[in-house]
């Protein structure tokens, strides 16, 4: 039950509410409750008095000859009955249960209830259709083959009500009092609870977007230091991916900067040459340059796409022998035109064993890219291998990709998977974007990337270069 509907939901409305309703709900609980003590407190000072009546009527008894008498002086009898509010029974029955005074329509005690001499009992009953209160006692006397007397005074209950009534009116009347200023308090109490929250959010509201240092958590209550202890964790993040984006464009820019400016600096001498021979190099220049541009757009927004792509990665079974099959068919061309020898070793197509879960498109983007990265860095009559290899067992998939390159020096493995590095000592035309590409999607498919010397038996002018792509436990079945 919510005392306080709301269409949009408040932490401020759901502690009032939580706080309230108990509190709403157990006031007629608390007024029924006070109503039967009310009730059990004014009767005890009535009922004592019943008791007393009914031990004075045992006192008017007389035995005389054997025989009972009970004589109730008119004074008495008026004294009995002098009541405002109530009206006021009583009987006495004889050894033989013949009435002797009193009313004769008086209710006699259940049957279940065994006489027991000189104890006095009360009970409720009803007299002439109201409820009565009776207090009752039984008194042994002198008579042959005689049961103990029976001796009954009845009250009705005008009185014990009427005191109740007061005694819950002087209960229940200061809550009604109370309990609107205990609401009021509850929510005084809320509003300054719930105050640091307020001030939390203005602080966050007065930054700047450029803003990306910690919270304060010692100005904050206990109960919201792990909000905020998130909300700089988050802010912490934030802030290093800004920081790589920041730098990433920066590197981005610097390297289109040089192909663009050599585009203008040849499209400038175009303009200018009148020889058909220095035009027709300034426009092959120019078209070098544009290619150049383009790949490396191209592998920018494919580093871009793999890291976009890792956030919510959709995996499904890929057949790497497929995959790498596109990727050397794509290729075949680029390695033709340097006469370098483009090969691949593995298993079959289709075999269960070299599938992995993954996403096809990054999973090709990886082999073309290291395929490429080869074909780059390898002189003309070199070989490039891609291989394949297969555990059924452990679910191990680990591809290969081997050229007869100068090789990374050990120093710089580490280094040439950062973007735009490049390693030293080398003329040929790059990015320096793809192994990035490479290290990115392969973190974002859960493989482990190695680079090491090509194992090539007998071969010392070249140490090669291999790089090794292991898929550990992603074999699809």
């Amino acid at each position: 039950m919510k005392i306080f509907q709301r269409g949009k939901r408040s932490l401020f409305g759901e502690i009032l509410d939580w706080m309230l309703t108990p509190l709403l709900l157990l006031w007629p609980i608390s007024l029924a409750l006070t109503w039967l003590v009310a009730q059990n407190i004014a009767g005890k000072p009535f009922d004592r008095a019943l008791e007393y009546n009914v031990q004075a009527l045992t006192k008017l008894v007389v035995v005389r000859n054997q025989q009972m008498f009970f004589s109730l002086p008119a004074p008495a009898r008026e004294i009995l009955r002098a009541d405002d509010s109530d009206l006021v029974y009583y009987q006495v029955l004889g050894t033989h249960g013949e009435f002797l005074s009193g009313e004769q329509d008086l209710p006699l005690p259940p049957p279940e209830v065994k006489p027991v001499q000189g104890e006095v009992r009360l009970r409720q009953d009803v007299m002439r259709g109201e409820e009565v209160r009776v207090a009752y006692t039984w008194l042994e006397v002198d008579v042959p083959n005689g049961e103990p007397m029976l001796v009954q005074v009845a009250e009705t209950l005008e009185k014990r009500k009427t005191l109740a009534t007061e005694i819950v009116k002087g209960v229940m009347v200061p809550q009604f009092v109370t309990l609107p200023l205990a609401v009021l308090l509850v929510w005084l109490a809320l509003v300054r609870g719930i105050k640091p929250l307020a001030e939390l959010e203005k602080r966050i509201r007065a930054r700047k977007p450029d803003d990306m240092s910690a919270l304060d958590e010692s100005a904050v209550p206990e109960e919201v230091a792990p909000l905020v202890s998130s909300i700089n964790d988050l802010l912490s993040r934030l802030k290093l991916s800004l920081t790589t984006q920041k730098r990433f464009l920066a590197d981005a820019a610097h390297q289109l900067k040089t192909p663009l400016a050599g585009l203008r600096m040849q499209a400038d001498l175009a303009q200018r040459e009148t020889d058909a021979e220095e035009l027709k190099n300034s426009l092959k220049q120019i078209g070098l340059a544009s290619i150049r541009a383009t790949h490396t757009v191209n592998q920018l927004l494919a580093l871009a796409r793999a890291e976009t792509t890792g956030r919510s990665l959709t995996k499904t079974p890929v057949d790497l022998v497929h995959t790498v099959s596109e990727a050397i068919q794509d290729s075949v061309p680029r390695a033709l035109e340097k006469q370098i020898d483009l090969g691949y070793e593995g298993p079959p197509l289709g075999e269960v064993a070299s599938r992995v879960q993954g996403n096809a498109t990054l999973l090709k983007e990886l082999v073309r890219n290291l395929l490429d990265n080869a074909i780059n860095y390898t002189p003309a009559g070199g070989q490039v291998t891609a291989r394949l290899l297969t555990d059924r067992f452990g679910g191990v998939v680990v591809l290969l990709v081997e050229d007869t390159g100068p090789g990374i020096p050990e120093s710089e493995r580490e280094l040439v998977f950062e973007p735009f590095y490049r390693a030293l000592g080398t003329n040929v035309d790059g990015s320096g974007l793809g192994l990035a590409i490479v290290k990115e999607i392969a973190l974002q498919h859960g493989a482990s990337i190695d680079i090491g010397d090509a194992d090539r038996p007998g071969q010392t002018l070249s140490p090669g270069t291999r790089v090794t792509i292991r898929f550990g436990g992603t074999q699809a079945h």
